[in-house]
């Protein structure tokens, strides 16, 4: 793992007039690390992220990702170098299959009869299994819709699609929420997965033993503010606990 951020979050502050949503956040995720970003509703996590996806633009501060100054730009700007959300509702079509949702909104084409465009299902599936594959996910059929998938599978499909358009970072907000035992544990270890092939994660969980699994690095968020920034080694549940509701400040 590389000591150098990838990503920087220096001084960002947000307000929702008379609301401090964040205030002078410094926040970083170096290259291959997993960073767990912990907080109870309303610490400030969702729109920490949403600075960093474009979806807000910050009030104070800078963001930058790989050198590049990121700081309000809009969101599909901010996807194409690399940075992609994966949020709880995952984002996709569950009436297609899956092939089509990697390629969702960037299909493939291909001409029938040298004329008329159609899609290239068979080419989308058969990339679609090639980023699966490369995850260690196994899909029975991937002519299968969404709808039919597991709450799990449907979680890797999200992924699959990160991971073939390049994704440098991944955020992902509460990927094992509603999995059964098994399925949550197939999603941790396809983190682990990435993390190995050196792709940087920020982990959203309200579930200590999922943070305490795959996380090299906790941050935990109050009021709007980072509280606590624990390095894996001197995690445990009740410090992080403590931090999350505010003991931590008076200790």
């Amino acid at each position: 793992m590389s000591d150098s951020p990838i990503l920087k979050v220096r001084g960002v502050s947000k307000f929702f007039g008379g609301l401090t949503a964040l205030n002078n956040v410094d926040f970083w995720v170096n290259a291959g690390e997993v960073v767990a970003l912990l907080g109870d509703n309303g610490a400030g996590k969702s729109t920490l992220i949403k600075c960093i996806s474009g979806v807000y633009r910050p009030d104070h501060g800078q963001i930058t990702f790989n050198g590049h100054d990121i700081t309000g730009q809009a969101p599909m700007a901010i996807r194409s170098l690399g940075i992609e959300t994966i949020y709880q509702d995952l984002a996709l079509a569950e009436n297609l299959d899956v092939g089509a949702n990697v390629f969702l909104g960037k299909e493939k084409k291909k001409r029938l009869l040298g004329l008329i465009p159609v899609t290239d299902d068979d080419y989308m599936r058969a990339e679609a299994a090639k980023a699966l594959q490369k995850l260690d996910i196994h899909i029975p059929s991937l002519r299968q819709k969404l709808v039919n998938l597991s709450g799990g599978q449907r979680q890797a499909v999200a992924i699959a699609r990160a991971i073939y358009w390049n994704a440098r970072l991944i955020i992902m907000d509460e990927p094992t929420a509603a999995l059964g035992v098994p399925e949550q544990r197939k999603v941790l270890e396809v983190i682990r997965t990435l993390r190995d092939q050196g792709i940087p994660i920020i982990l959203i969980s309200h579930t200590m033993q999922d943070v305490m699994d795959v996380a090299d690095r906790m941050v935990v968020m109050l009021r709007g503010r980072v509280a606590a920034n624990v390095p894996r080694a001197e995690a445990t549940v009740d410090l992080l606990v403590k931090h999350i509701i505010g003991a931590g400040e008076m200790s």
